[in-house]
Parts: structure tokens; sequence; C-alpha cells
């Protein structure tokens, strides 16, 4: 029987509040931000240099000490690290050279392989910043080779997708290899855009890195509701691959001249779009509740991003909102008040089965 734990949190993913202004463009003011909206923990972008290095991450002890003394002072603890866009760039197909090259450091924009390279060993320092900081898990995107080729027409050569999944297999293992070093659990963010995206383009990837125990789900439902994906379900089925959350609202509202696809629509005309929590669709009691009853022990961390509410009033939110949600697991069951208390003699008997019968 799995045992039920609380999740812990409120925690927020500093990635879409980091700016240039005073209190986001540091990481002492914005820790102070945070906890003030009632916040107990944050997540950190690992490319936003306003916040936070990476490679001093990797190479000093002393400076990740450091890391966590800010936080601790503001009454914070560091949830996780993220590369999101560095994971974006370990695999990329040649149509999105150019719209990706900007996540890139400068000395590698214009140079598909140099700039992978870079990523790659983005993410290996990443595995050893988060050993050092005593971290469990890290959170990033897979990157895509098969994402334009997701609609079908013209028809797919014969063995294409098998081909683009081989290929992105070969990449990753190496660097799941070096989180398992570490002792880190590798979360990708289950995506559209990225070539992990549902359930079976995950489940193809895992087969193909041979159910690496490294290669892990950071859970969102908000992307499952804007691809009309059982997001409920997908805990039933992933749940032991689940070990992070992104605390994200979203709505879907079709129409007779759009659905899925949104016509090519700015976010706040589409169908499908990003909401602050509360605002969306988002089924969260029936989230936190199986996500609790399945003993996920991580973090609840919003991510905010909406297409019509200010941040700040999203941050504001935030808090209480995933704070109302977390359920303390039980340690007993509720009738426990009722047990008879028979041992197993009693048992044997309430099902007629006699000493004959053994």
């Amino acid at each position: 029987m799995i045992a039920m734990r609380t999740i812990k949190g409120p925690a927020i993913f500093l990635a879409q509040f980091a700016g240039e202004a005073s209190p986001y463009n540091n990481l002492p003011e914005i820790a102070r931000w945070a906890a003030r909206h009632g916040y107990k923990g944050v997540q950190i972008p690992s490319w936003d240099s306003r916040l936070f290095d990476l490679a001093k991450a990797a190479e000093s002890q002393t400076y990740c000490d450091e890391i966590k003394g800010v936080l601790y002072e503001a009454g914070l603890e560091l949830t996780e690290l993220s590369t999101h866009l560095q994971g974006q760039l370990v695999a990329v197909h040649p149509a999105y050279d150019l719209a990706f090259d900007g996540f890139a450091a400068p000395e590698v924009r214009g140079n598909p392989i140099a700039r992978q390279a870079w990523a790659v060993n983005q993410l290996r320092l990443a595995a050893t910043a988060s050993r050092n900081l005593g971290l469990k898990t890290h959170a990033t995107f897979s990157g895509g080779l098969a994402w334009p080729f997701l609609y079908p027409w013209p028809q797919r050569p014969a063995g294409l997708i098998e081909t683009a999944f081989d290929e992105l297999a070969r990449r990753w293992r190496p660097i799941l290899d070096a989180f398992d070093d570490a002792g880190v659990d590798l979360c990708y963010e289950i995506h559209p855009g990225e070539d992990l995206h549902d359930g079976i383009t995950f489940e193809m990837f895992l087969e193909r890195v041979d159910n690496h125990r490294r290669c892990n789900i950071l859970y969102d439902p908000s992307h499952f509701v804007l691809q009309q994906l059982d997001y409920l379900d997908y805990i039933d089925i992933y749940h032991e691959r689940i070990h992070m959350f992104h605390v994200k609202d979203a709505e879907f509202n079709p129409s007779g001249r759009q659905g899925v696809y949104s016509g090519f629509q700015p976010w706040a005309l589409r169908a499908g779009r990003f909401r602050s929590l509360g605002d969306g669709q988002v089924d969260f009691s029936s989230i936190f509740s199986k996500l609790t009853q399945y003993g996920f022990d991580g973090w609840a961390v919003l991510e905010w991003e909406c297409c019509i509410k200010d941040s700040e009033q999203g941050a504001a939110e935030g808090a209480p909102f995933i704070d109302g949600h977390i359920i303390k697991a039980t340690s007993r069951a509720f009738d426990d008040f009722a047990a008879s208390g028979v041992d197993v003699n009693t048992n044997r008997k309430l099902l007629g089965i006699g000493q004959d019968d053994e």
C-alpha cells in the first residue's frame, strides 16, 4: 500500500517574475518578496545570472551554502533548479534554429553544434550544482527533433519518428547518467513544443533510455488542458514517475472558429489559454487529492502565466490558493474508532474457516 504524504508548499518558480527592476533583479530581494507573499520555497531558473550563477554553483560549495543562506534568511527553501532553456537546446530541429538561438550563450549562437555542446555542459553543471545544494530533483525540457512533424501531412516517411526518438535518447542518456551520479532525478516538463509532450511520447523516450531511474516527470496540468488530455488519469498512470509539480491553471473554450490549434491567434484570443490560479478550469482539488494519495512528497510550485491578469496579483493570490489545496495526509483510517480489535482466530471464525479447513 502506498504511504500517503503531505505535499510541500506553497512555492513559486521565479522565471516569470525576474526582471531588471528591484525587487526582481537579485536573489535577496526577490526572496524577501516571495516570502512576503506567503511562499515557503522558490524554484530558481539557472540561466538567469541576476539570480544565480550555475557554473559557480557547480564548482563552489561555499557559493551554494551562501545561496541557501540567502533563502534561509528570508524564511525560504530552495525547491529545485531549472534548465528549461538549456534543455530545449539539447535537441533543436533546424526549423527552430533562429527562434531558439537566443536561449544560448552569445559565443555559441549561430553554431548549432557548439550550441548543443554548450547545452549538454549546462545540464552537467546543473547535476553537480543540484547535488551541492542538497537537491533531489531538477526541472528541464527535452527539446524536440520530431515536433515539426506532429501532424502527418504530408504523410511521414516510415521510421521518421523512431529515428528522432532514437537520437533524442542518445543525446540524453549520458546526461541522465550524470544526474544519476549526482543522486538527482531529472524531471522533464511534459509540454507542447517538446518531443515529450504527452504520455505516449514520454513512454517512447523512457523505453529508449532503458527505463532510466532518473528519467521522471514534471507534472503541469495546464498543458494537458490545452491538449484535451485527461490530466487526472495521467496521474493514475504515471504517478511513480511524477517527481515535480507545477501548479498552473488553464482553460479551453473551443468554438466554431477555432479549437486546439487556435488559428495562430495571440494568447488572449486563443481557445486554449493559460490563466492565473483559480481563474481557469483545472480541477486542483482532485489533483492534490490524487498526488497526496499516491505519496507525492515534492513541492507544489506556482508557475504563473496568464494572458489577462497582472503578475503581481497572480503571485499574491497564488500562495493562499496553493496553501488552501494542500492536504495534510492522514495517519490513521477514519473508521478506526469502530475497530473491533478481533484477532486472527476470530477472523477465521467470521469467515467460517475451522481447524479442519487448514
